[in-house]
């Protein structure tokens, strides 16, 4: 078992992730967990993560400094190499040189565990702008950047080390390997499996909910039939899904979204279309945080409505990821940083006197793919793209009104319809169109048209923290853009989107 200690980075379950593909266990606690609590559990290692904080300023967040002193290895990443740094006597300073995104990393100490196996350069990926200068007593240094004199420092007596690279990132070259060596070094055994996780999720669901009815809303997606798979394994036809149309779907998708329940589960969920609601709501807003969370607010009362109709329900299933929960507010007592609001996080109202169960809250989608292989569901359930919870309402920049949503659905359909075609659909993590709100001058049989513009976007990804843009086939593209100019009305051209995860998000609001 390893302990990951949470300085309030966005990729600290990334961490952890990344250690679970080792089969190992590990447990993510709150930055300020005293050793005492620490050592009860026994832990073969420690991690510090990464974290928004400087750590000079009052208030940084600082672990306990006697885990340093429990004869285990402690890795430090990033934030968490300057807390090691400076807890125990040195010094981080702001250098003339800030590291975001790729830099080179050059091996001095070959003898560092972190680094046995792996060429003596390599690029990894960075974000700082502080790092450590004075080096504690009994540390040495094991590798510099193109930027920074420190990029790895380790105490070799006592097993304690530090990166100020993430080698939990997919941009961090040999990242795994390197994770991998730490878990080496802690000595750890590595018989940790996903099935496991599956039957403590299970044997925890029916304890939680003994003899309960329990409601989930559902949509179609990956996330939320992988977890109503879950729980029918665990209490049957005591749950029962909720459906919620709320206008902001893509073509066709209500009625494949029932028949999948149906072929899938053999169980029909309860329907609500709400369409006209959530449009009532949206009208005249643009702003982008305003739509998710006027989104949000209508989705928990049309949902709060249908609880209360099932007046025998107790519980409430989501299938919530660890991604939206760290987009939209800090985990594990760290001080995240939010990026946007997903309508699934942040708790029920409390007239709704129901509990939650989100079998997945710190899972990434990748791992709950996985879950659903194992529990025999279908490719085209598991391997469907993600789909936001507001829909095409993120995807139409500006107002929404019911002729832009069908200008987009049709643009998307032909989209993803060309891309299942060219076999590109499952090489992909995630794809759709954009409807922007601008129009350009076209020409089409000889006239002069002024009419809206449409973006491809397509990614590749493994847990959407970070994203690269999808090089697809030109004649894909071709196709697609031809298709979408021709057969939808109102739209007269056609860009593709070519933006990395960071800088920019996948989704456009």
């Amino acid at each position: 078992m390893i302990i990951i200690l949470d300085c309030g980075s966005q990729l600290t379950l990334n961490i952890a992730r990344r250690i679970r593909e080792h089969n190992v266990f590990c447990e993510i606690i709150p930055f300020d967990s005293d050793t005492d609590s620490i050592k009860g559990k026994k832990p073969d290692g420690i991690v510090i993560s990464g974290g928004p904080a400087n750590i000079n300023e009052p208030g940084a967040p600082l672990v306990d400094k006697s885990i340093f002193g429990l004869g285990i290895p402690v890795l430090g990443i990033c934030y968490g190499m300057q807390c090691m740094g400076k807890l125990l006597g040195g010094a981080v300073d702001s250098g003339s040189t800030r590291e975001f995104g790729k830099a080179e990393l050059m091996i001095k100490d070959k003898e560092n565990p972190l680094f046995s196996g792996l060429p003596d350069s390599f690029n990894v990926w960075m974000s700082h702008g502080d790092s450590v200068s004075v080096l504690p007593t009994g540390f040495s240094c094991a590798a510099n950047s193109s930027g920074i004199e420190n990029a790895s420092i380790w105490d070799s007596k006592r097993s304690l080390f530090g990166v100020q690279f993430h080698p939990e990132v997919d941009h961090t070259e040999h990242g795994r390997k390197i994770l991998e060596n730490f878990i080496e070094a802690c000595g750890c055994s590595r018989d940790w499996k996903m099935e496991d996780f599956i039957k403590l999720k299970i044997k925890e669901i029916k304890e939680t909910v003994g003899d309960s009815i329990v409601i989930g809303g559902v949509s179609g997606g990956v996330d939320s039939t992988v977890a109503s798979a879950i729980m029918y394994s665990a209490i049957g036809d005591r749950f029962s899904p909720i459906f919620i149309n709320n206008g902001l779907l893509r073509k066709d998708e209500p009625e494949e979204v029932i028949d999948m329940f149906k072929s899938f589960f053999h169980n029909e969920p309860i329907y609500v279309d709400a369409t006209e609601k959530f449009l009532s709501g949206l009208k005249g807003v643009s702003d982008p945080e305003e739509k998710r969370k006027i989104i949000g607010k209508v989705f928990i009362e049309v949902f709060s409505d249908e609880a209360k109709r099932q007046s025998d329900a107790k519980f409430l299933m989501q299938g919530t990821l660890y991604p939206d929960v760290i987009e939209s507010t800090p985990v594990f007592g760290g001080p995240s940083s939010t990026i946007k609001s997903h309508h699934n996080v942040g708790g029920l109202p409390k007239d709704m006197h129901l509990k939650l169960i989100e079998p997945f809250r710190y899972l990434f989608k990748d791992e709950v793919r996985k879950i659903g292989e194992i529990l025999g569901l279908p490719k085209t359930a598991i391997w469907r793209h993600p789909f936001p919870g507001p829909g095409l309402a993120v995807r139409i920049l500006g107002e929404i009104t019911k002729p832009k949503l069908e200008v987009l659905r049709k643009a998307d359909h032909i989209f993803i319809e060309e891309l299942e075609r060219s076999g590109e659909y499952y090489n992909i993590w995630q794809a759709f169109s954009v409807l922007l709100p601008v129009k350009s001058v076209g020409v089409m049989g000889d006239e002069r048209t002024y009419e809206n513009a449409v973006v491809l976007r397509a990614v590749t990804s493994n847990d959407t923290m970070t994203a690269d843009w999808a090089k697809l086939p030109y004649k894909v593209l071709e196709t697609t853009s031809g298709r979408i100019i021709n057969e939808v009305k109102g739209i007269n051209r056609v860009a593709y989107d070519i933006s990395q995860k960071p800088p920019a998000t996948i989704e456009w609001e």
